[in-house]
Order: structure tokens, then sequence, then C-alpha cells
């Protein structure tokens, strides 16, 4: 949730979701994220479950070598044209976080904005992150904390539609003990920072109205409500921006923890 992983869909009426009209305003988080991982003109970079390119265009734009992979080819295809646009040179690779189509120890740093943890098995997805980053290359990754502003959205959708049985919430990448868990003793943990996105919006409802419109799994789920329960789904969601909202003018200045970790690759 709040990611690129989720493939397109379609909700009342056939709209489609278009995921990187939310994504694009998490830039800032992947810019912070390769400053936090001190990136190098020239470095090789990948951006795992890059989405639009978020992190993969921040680390182009220090003149780093920089790849994105994701599995969604139409959001690899926004990111393409976001490079073009900025005349960065990127390269985007169709593939799966859990099985990446490049090789072993390329990469000086692989990272991912709110992406690698929405993968269904996490520890496939670290293990993966571990094999293709040299031995003392950085591992950078910036995820969503379960006691956050996305957590609660999280918790709210899942009263509307619970998720299958037995898949592993994705903000457990937030908690930096299931980190340490997942990356054992492959990881040395230089950097585990909390630090929050603000998601600023007209209004709670235009919160609501925007991620209903645009973010495709909330799409999907309200083309599938009844008109009483679709006003009911819409108020859930804006109290969510109302609840970690800290403007007084009747916008929206919604704070997101979400958890900046950078490692060195043993």
């Amino acid at each position: 949730m709040i990611s690129g992983r989720s493939r397109p869909s379609s909700g009342r009426g056939g709209r489609p979701g278009d995921y990187p009209r939310v994504g694009n305003t998490l830039q800032i988080i992947a810019e912070q994220l390769v400053e936090a991982a001190d990136v190098r003109a020239g470095q090789t970079v990948l951006d795992v479950a890059c989405g639009q390119g978020n992190v993969a265009l921040a680390a182009a734009r220090r003149f780093a070598d920089a790849t994105g992979v994701d599995y969604a080819v139409n959001l690899l295809e926004q990111g393409r044209e976001r490079a073009e646009a900025e005349h960065l040179p990127v390269t985007f690779l169709e593939g799966d976080a859990e099985e990446l189509p490049v090789p072993d120890e390329a990469f000086d740093l692989v990272g991912s904005t709110v992406g690698v943890m929405f993968a269904p098995d996490h520890q496939r997805a670290a293990d993966e992150l571990c094999r293709v980053t040299k031995p003392g290359g950085k591992i950078a990754l910036a995820s969503w904390t379960p006691t956050g502003m996305i957590g609660d959205l999280f918790r709210t959708v899942g009263k509307w539609a619970p998720p299958p049985a037995g898949v592993q919430p994705a903000t457990l990448w937030g908690n930096e003990e299931y980190l340490s868990g997942l990356f054992r003793d492959r990881v040395e943990w230089v950097g585990l920072t909390k630090r929050s996105f603000v998601f600023r919006y007209h209004s709670p409802e235009h919160f609501s109205e925007w991620f209903r419109q645009y973010y495709g799994p909330i799409t999907k789920l309200a083309g599938t409500l009844s008109e009483a329960d679709l006003a009911a789904f819409a108020a859930d969601l804006a109290e969510v921006a109302r609840k970690f909202n800290r403007a007084d003018d009747g916008t929206v200045a919604a704070y997101a923890e979400y958890l900046e970790a950078v490692g060195i690759r043993r």
C-alpha cells in the first residue's frame, strides 16, 4: 500500500488507478534516502520495486549509474518518460523484487523507497537485496512504520478488505528489530532514523478522493462498494488524514512516519 507495486486495476465505472499521481509526491523521500546513503558520482545504484523511479532518478541526478526494477510495466514506462524529460540516463528493467534480473554483487548501492516492503515474501526479498549488493556496498531502505499514518491507513482499508490469510504486514519493514532479523549478520546498519513524510492536500476529503481515484488497490476496492458503503469508506479515509493532520487552516499537512535504514553489506 502506498507503493508502486500494485498492478493496474480498475475501479468504479472501469476507472484505472494511476499510481504515479500519488508516488510522484513521495520524491522527497528518495532524495533524502540517497543523501543519507551518501551516493557518489559514478557509483552503480539499483532501485528495487522502483515504481516510477524515485530512487533511480534521485541517484541519476547525482551522476550515479542508476537502474530501476519493477514488475509493473506501466510504471516503468512512466519512469522512462520522467528520466527523458529530465535528461537523466536511467535504465529500467522489468523484474520481481523476489527474483531480481541482475547479477550477484553488481551494485554499490541497492535502495528502495516504500517499495520492496510490499514484496509478499519478505525474507526472499531481503535475500535478493543482499545478493545483488557488493560486499562493502550499501543497502538503503525507506519503509512506512506500523504505528504511523500509513499503518493506520492499512488498518482502515483492512476493515473493508481484509488481507489474505498468512500475508505479512508490509509495515514490519519499518520495525528495526524485524529488519535486523531479515538481514541478520549480513548487513551492519549504520543509520536507523525515524522520519516523517508530510501528505499535503486541500482537505481530508481531497486526500480521500485522490487515493480513491489514483491508488490502484483503493480504487479497485471502491469500485466494489455500494453507494452507501462507498460514502462510509470515503469518510474513513478522510478520517485517517484528519487524525494525523497538523494544519490549522482547513488543509491537510498529515505526518506519516517511516524508517530510513542505511546499512553496509558485509
